[in-house]
């Protein structure tokens, strides 16, 4: 299968909500980077996190095997550090083949959630 996309990706608008209704891991508040490899390699991601106020955190190293998916959330990134809660941030992929990326986050600070979802912004 031939791959699809873009080698560079980002996402202007971040923010992991700092608090929850749910309490298990589906209802808790997230964003996620979803991930599409549908070509033959292995795609190995770098991913950079802006901030407004402070240097940036990063590289993050991801891999997405090839022809599957990954739903990368950013509330479970640890290495080289946590994004922090209730802080805007942005992203930037920069992978070495095509990849697809679109953009989900999962507000659940109240019973009725919200979810908001787009496709990021690719170049080469």
């Amino acid at each position: 299968m031939d791959a699809i996309g873009k080698k560079r990706w980002a996402i202007a608008e971040g923010y992991l909500p700092p608090s929850s209704t749910g309490d298990t891991p589906d209802l808790v508040s997230h964003e996620a980077a979803c991930i599409l490899n549908a070509g033959e390699q292995d795609a190995h991601i770098e991913l950079t996190v802006f901030f407004k106020d402070r240097a940036p955190a990063g590289p993050y190293q991801i891999t997405v095997p090839a022809l599957r998916t990954l739903h990368m959330r950013f509330n479970d990134l640890t290495d080289p550090e946590q994004i922090p809660t209730g802080t805007e941030y942005a992203s930037l992929f920069a992978s070495d083949v095509p990849v697809v990326i679109q953009h989900t986050r999962l507000d659940s600070r109240q019973s009725e959630l919200a979810i908001l979802t787009t496709v990021a912004y690719g170049a080469d």
